[in-house]
């Protein structure tokens, strides 16, 4: 687990959430459906966006509560892929990589949750 970050740019969480965010970026370059577009781009933003709102926040309460908002966009990115791709604007198999990639992200972003919560318990914080 991360435990060794003095940064929320030292968290693998960020670090995942932005390359998430830049695939999004780039697979949507041509992407006609404007709307569609500028939604999903702000879902990927949110994600890392919210882990470092939450980290500078400097309260483990605050923390997690934007590190399920971060979740919570990542949800809401997937279903927004999965439209994506029953209308044809992003290939199918890239796709579902990219599906796969927010599932990766939506688990790492609960263990780390998990861990969170542990400390708070342990150091009533």
């Amino acid at each position: 687990m991360e435990n060794n970050y003095h940064s929320f740019e030292d968290l693998l969480i960020w670090q995942e959430g932005m390359k998430l965010c830049d695939e999004i970026y780039t697979v949507l370059r041509k992407c006609k459906d404007c709307s569609l577009r500028d939604q999903m781009q702000r879902s990927a933003v949110s994600i890392p966006s919210n882990i470092a709102e939450g980290f500078e926040l400097s309260t483990n309460k605050a923390f997690i509560r934007h590190l399920y908002i971060a979740k919570g966009s990542g949800g809401e990115l997937r279903t927004q892929l999965y439209i994506a791709i029953r209308q044809g604007f992003i290939e199918n198999q890239k796709g579902k990589e990219l599906v796969d990639l927010t599932k990766k992200l939506a688990a790492m972003i609960s263990n780390f949750i998990k861990a969170r919560k542990i400390k708070t318990r342990s150091t009533g914080k």
